[in-house]
Order: C-alpha cells, then structure tokens, then sequence
C-alpha cells in the first residue's frame, strides 16, 4: 500500500474538509507532456539516482485540474512532481542522475479539500472545483494560488474505487 502525505485534519465546512500539512519536500520535472514528467519521476525514485537507492512513493498525486494523472504527483501547468515520503529530509533525497528532474521544498500550509470517487474526468473535476471555490468565497476564506487536482489510487483502479480530491491552499484566521 502506498502511503499518504500526513496531515492534521484542523476543521470543516460542509463537504469541505481544512487540512495542515507539514513542510514537504518533492521531486519535479518541468517543461515536458505529463507521461514523459511522470516516466522520469518514476525512474528517479526507482533508483535513476545517484545512491541508486529506491524512493518509496507516497500519494496523492497531484496534478493541475486539466492534467488527468494518477501516481504520487504534485503538478502544475508545466510542473509535476512526486512527493518525497514525510520522514525524508533534504540530505536524506537521493540526488538525481537527470537534469531535469530537481528538489524542492514545500513549506507547512493549510489546504481546503473536496473528495470525489470516479477517473476524475475533466467535467467532474470542474464541478468539484466550482463547489470548493464558491464555498470558500461564501465563507470569506481567501485562497492561494490556483486548485488543483490529488488522486490517491493507481492507473490500474477501477474508476469506482478512485479516491480523488480537489484542493486549494487557504488562510484561515484564528488557527
């Protein structure tokens, strides 16, 4: 079993659920198509690094609402990134052998989240998104940066047992 980023579930609002995660650090490729982001990300963390030392992956993939995709991913329109697991520190990440794969870190940050089940098809995941932002606007939460998309299960799932989650960070007063 693939395990989760941890975080502290810190409230809700509705079908919204609020979320502290901690610093993480990630593995990103950017400025290709998401298959070959994704093939040299897996290949890092299968040993195409320079301890030749597997990664064990982590989920959720995360991925821009328009990128379907399903691994241990973080993403933007021309990013993906897997995430390292918690324990991991930066000394502790195995360097990369390719170029285009980079380290990053992600400070601690609190995230709104909608859960869906389905293959998160473009239509759902646009709901979903809508949903989340217009609570959060009704609620007088602001947000940062765009939503995106954290699928939690392989390719190989049946569309019916998918977890995904739409997601966006926010700031809320008073935690």
């Amino acid at each position: 079993m693939t395990a989760t980023i941890p975080c502290e579930v810190t409230g809700r609002l509705g079908q919204i659920e609020f979320r502290r995660y901690p610093p993480l650090l990630l593995a990103t490729v950017s400025g290709t198509d998401e298959n070959e982001a994704f093939t040299i990300l897996f290949r890092y963390i299968s040993g195409n690094n320079q301890s030749r030392r597997k990664v064990p992956m982590t989920a959720p993939v995360i991925t821009p609402e328009k990128i379907p995709m399903t691994a241990p991913v973080l993403s933007d329109a021309q990013a993906m990134s897997f995430f390292m697991p918690a324990h991991y520190r930066r000394g502790d990440v195995p360097e990369p052998l390719d170029s285009r794969v980079s380290i990053r870190e992600v400070p601690p940050r609190e995230l709104a989240v909608i859960r869906f089940r389905g293959r998160a098809q473009d239509r759902d995941v646009s709901s979903v998104r809508e949903r989340l932002l217009a609570a959060l606007r009704e609620a007088g939460i602001p947000t940062v940066g765009t939503p995106f998309l954290m699928r939690y299960n392989s390719p190989f799932t049946p569309g019916f047992l998918r977890r995904n989650e739409v997601g966006v960070e926010v700031r809320r007063e008073g935690l």
